[in-house]
């Protein structure tokens, strides 16, 4: 049995007050363009895998209605309640949305012969159920075509969903992306995949139940889906801002944006409709810049500068803009000022942490004092349901100036785990400092609080009352928060503490992805495995031949590297791995066992014991390791 959560306190039910007082919610404009052009939806809306497993179900969002309780930020409920609404919408003739099939649209665009299918959503199966559901109100066409705007897994996982390899083989789909769209596919979720993987269970509030009370979206979209993460690589790849392309019959313009929202993304217009499709770098949120999962810092200059240029570009023309996410908005001068307001958005926090840093502010400081101007506060576009101000200074303050805010005194600190015994010890002991946290809960200081807290439960993890008020004061902090994904992390941090750790819901990391690592990055992925220490006495080398790509590469592992080098090379190595560059994923997807590698389709050839003293050494990571407890 769980342990239920808690009613809101009186701190917090004020600050909600305050909210309802101070933003524009006689403002309703969202709640019409929502809900325009809908055509039908799913009824019911639960998605199934081949297993029965429920891998989506928007239902469960269904007490999303009437005002928002005491436990829900009124702005994150509206944005919530907006997020939620699901089926398939007509865009403008031609060009159609299906939203609340997962974290993201899927947009379908109709041409001569069929449909171009944009963003394929997470997983196959709720991509499949999107396309069902077009087909079964527009007629069964054909997908002619698959674009991915770019490189972030909930606009390519379901791909499989809505087309095959054997059909873009033949050349009958084109699958379009941007310039180096599979390295960073691939790389984000491998390489640091594990421990993103863990973070995005907080972030997105994976085990939370849906209600008031946990789980109600993560500001935007609801959650991730939890079916069959698939990709099949681009076979154009958009390269120039200005490039067109004309799939199907229907003229597509692109503009580059690369490290805006992902190191790979595009933008493209439909210049016979008037329609922009924004990718992600303009919907109805201020968006991360260093997402809670775990990601490189994005450029907010860089972000800024491109939208200027697509307001350059498109700006005159364009009646329609439609994003991988959130809802579209109409018409040319309501469709510009959208634009420019994210636009200056970016800019103004880009600028002014770069003013305030260079004043000598930290990024906790400049997150603490920065305001942002009337018309960006009251928009309800550039509030922030998914980034937030204060995370995102805090990000570019990373970008420019690394980890250390420059005082020697945070050069060589303690571990968070030396550094909380000593705090403790500093105030009297755990129940001393646990009784000055429970004074903070209860007067409102919510954050100190939780900082207090979470000292003792660091020097001592099995101080009951200790987890008991950091919970409390946690799930206070979720409560009240208006940033979605700041819900998600403080509830999830309630959750483990009163119930126990719940591991990793969500892997991306699945065949398909690993498939698509060129060799030297599935060598790196096994690099980043190699447990140092237990390696420094260990020396071994590998080569491995591609039979379909006449590409050999050896591996050598000494003073706890793994290295490769295509060169040639001299002296034999201690074993040789025969194989193709697709059969080379058996290495990053299983034992490193000469009999599992032979049943994969690998020649072993040599001293199969290198093999063996190879896995000895990795250590793939732990997919359950403590955030809220040492």
């Amino acid at each position: 049995m769980t342990t239920a959560p808690k009613d809101a306190s009186p701190a917090v039910v004020a600050q909600q007050r305050a909210v309802l007082d101070t933003l524009p919610f006689s403002d309703v404009r969202d709640f019409d363009a929502v809900r325009r052009g809908l055509v039908a939806r799913r009824e019911p809306n639960a998605v199934t895998a081949e297993d029965g497993r429920v891998v989506w179900d928007n239902d469960t969002y269904g007490f999303l209605t009437g005002d928002a309780p005491d436990t829900v930020n009124p702005s994150l409920w509206r944005q919530s309640t907006l997020v939620a609404a699901d089926g398939l919408f007509e865009v403008v003739p031609g060009v159609y949305q299906v939203r609340g099939l997962d974290l993201s649209n899927i947009s379908f665009v109709e041409g001569d012969t069929g449909v171009i299918v944009i963003d394929p959503l997470i997983s196959t199966e709720t991509a499949a159920a999107a396309l069902d559901l077009y087909r079964e109100h527009r007629g069964d066409r054909p997908v002619t075509g698959v674009i991915y705007t770019h490189s972030h897994v909930d606009h390519f996982g379901g791909v499989k969903g809505v087309t095959s390899q054997e059909d873009v083989d033949a050349g009958r789909v084109p699958v379009l992306a941007p310039e180096g769209f599979v390295e960073h596919a691939v790389a984000e979720n491998v390489y640091a995949g594990t421990a993103m993987g863990r973070r995005a269970g907080y972030m997105y509030g994976a085990a939370l139940p849906r209600s008031p009370r946990g789980a109600l979206g993560a500001g935007l979209g609801q959650t991730t889906s939890t079916g069959t993460v698939t990709l099949i690589a681009p076979t154009v790849e958009i390269t120039t801002t200005g490039q067109e392309e004309v799939v199907d019959g229907v003229r597509i313009v692109f503009q580059m944006a690369p490290d805006t929202e992902a190191p790979s993304e595009m933008l493209f217009y439909f210049p016979d409709l008037k329609a922009l499709c924004a990718a992600e770098d303009a919907t109805h949120t201020l968006h991360n810049l260093l997402t809670l999962r775990g990601a490189l810092v994005r450029d907010p200059h860089v972000w800024s500068t491109y939208l200027t240029e697509t307001l350059d570009l498109f700006g005159a023309e364009v009646e329609i803009v439609f994003a991988s996410h959130h809802w579209p908005t109409w018409g040319n001068a309501d469709v510009v000022e959208f634009l420019t307001l994210q636009r200056d958005l970016y800019a103004y926090l880009h600028d002014q942490t770069l003013r305030m840093l260079n004043q000598g502010l930290t990024g906790s400081e400049i997150a603490e004092q920065i305001t942002l101007p009337p018309a960006l506060e009251d928009a309800w576009s550039t509030r922030g349901y998914y980034g937030s101000v204060s995370h995102d200074v805090k990000a570019i303050y990373q970008r420019y100036m690394g980890w250390f805010d420059g005082n020697p005194a945070h050069l060589w600190e303690h571990t968070p785990v030396e550094k909380a015994v000593r705090y403790v010890a500093l105030g009297g002991g755990a129940d001393a400092v646990v009784a000055h946290g429970r004074d903070a809960l209860e007067a409102g200081d919510l954050r100190w609080a939780a900082e207090v807290l979470s000292h003792v439960v660091f020097a001592e993890p099995d101080h009951p009352t200790a987890r008991e008020l950091l919970a409390d004061t946690l799930e206070q902090l979720g409560y009240g928060a208006e940033n979605g994904t700041w819900r998600n992390f403080y509830l999830s941090g309630a959750y483990e503490l009163r119930n126990g750790g719940f591991g990793t819901p969500t892997v991306t990391a699945s065949p398909d992805m690993v498939a698509e690592l060129s060799p030297g990055m599935l060598f790196d992925a096994l690099a980043v495995q190699v447990d140092g220490p237990a390696a420094w006495d260990e020396r071994l080398t590998i080569d491995v031949v591609l039979t379909d790509a006449d590409e050999r590469y050896r591996l050598r592992l000494a003073h706890g590297v793994l290295v490769h080098s295509a060169a040639p090379q001299t002296g034999a190595p201690d074993a040789t791995l025969t194989t193709t560059r697709r059969g080379l994923t058996a290495l990053a997807t299983g034992p490193l066992t000469s009999e599992r590698l032979t049943a994969a389709g690998i020649a072993v050839d040599g001293d199969a014991s290198a093999l063996t003293r190879l896995a000895a050494v990795l250590d793939p990571g732990d997919p359950d390791f403590a955030i809220v407890t040492p």
